[in-house]
């Protein structure tokens, strides 16, 4: 590293224990002499001058890789310290949960049927709606299944189809009731025996918990949505449910195009 330093700048680092690199530092300590009168630390092959006490080591930058701090004693009087309690959260506070499948009959709870839109007139029903449609899903408002955000993106899918003209649209509420999931089929006054007394062209099953529930099948709801399905004899079709259409836009092409193959097989 080479200064343009005069001397007296050269003498005050000296003094301050900065070393100056040049020439080898013969240069800094002739500097140093010259303006203090007395000879500068580490003059005559690191031996201090007369009367003066030896100089103190001067520190060099290490260019080598950082040295890391030496561990703290440890304290032999003192108790053994305890292990830091894991973060609520983690894996050793949180146990894994499982979902176990409840017995037929108390884990899920299906809902009377209750029209959508009785005051439709029966006159002004669009062609190729056939008798009735019954819609199965989970609300969660289940007393007003149209309320909420949740409801009025079913309102809306139902009108799209022009549902809200037919007088006869029923819907039903499959509610959990439990961890598990049974088929509707075993619960007394299950799906079966609604879909008999109503008669509908089209049952409309929509979401994964109402599908299980409904036809008794533990696929995965993409499969479900591409297989043909019957309910006491009756044509259903199985699409995503409102509350996951808010939650994934993207599916909202998806469920028309089922939607619409419903419709199909009903004017079909």
């Amino acid at each position: 590293m080479s200064l343009s330093l005069d001397a007296r700048q050269r003498a005050m680092l000296q003094e301050m224990g900065i070393t100056v690199w040049s020439d080898g530092g013969t240069a800094v300590r002739e500097a140093a002499t010259a303006a203090t009168g007395v000879p500068a630390a580490g003059a005559g092959r690191g031996t201090a001058g007369p009367g003066m006490p030896p100089a103190p080591p001067v520190a060099v930058a290490d260019t080598a890789a950082p040295r890391q701090p030496a561990p703290a004693p440890v304290r032999t009087d003192s108790p053994a310290a305890e292990p830091p309690p894991a973060r609520p959260g983690t894996p050793a506070q949180t146990p894994a949960v499982h979902a176990a499948s409840g017995s037929h009959g108390n884990a899920l709870v299906l809902h009377p049927p209750r029209l959508l839109y009785p005051s439709a007139d029966p006159s002004q029903v669009p062609t190729g709606l056939g008798s009735g449609w019954l819609i199965v899903t989970e609300c969660p408002t289940p007393a007003d299944p149209l309320a909420g955000d949740t409801g009025r993106l079913l309102d809306n899918m139902l009108r799209a189809m022009q549902l809200h003209r037919h007088p006869r649209v029923f819907l039903t509420v499959v509610e959990r009731n439990g961890a598990g999931l049974a088929a509707l089929d075993d619960t007394p006054g299950g799906l079966d025996a609604t879909v008999a007394d109503l008669q509908p062209a089209m049952v409309l099953v929509l979401g994964h918990v109402a599908a299980r529930a409904a036809l008794g099948r533990s696929e995965p709801l993409g499969r479900l949505r591409a297989g043909p399905h019957q309910i006491a004899g009756f044509p259903a079709v199985v699409t995503y449910d409102a509350a996951f259409l808010l939650r994934s836009q993207d599916n909202k092409a998806a469920a028309w195009a089922d939607l619409c193959r419903a419709l199909a097989i009903v004017r079909a």
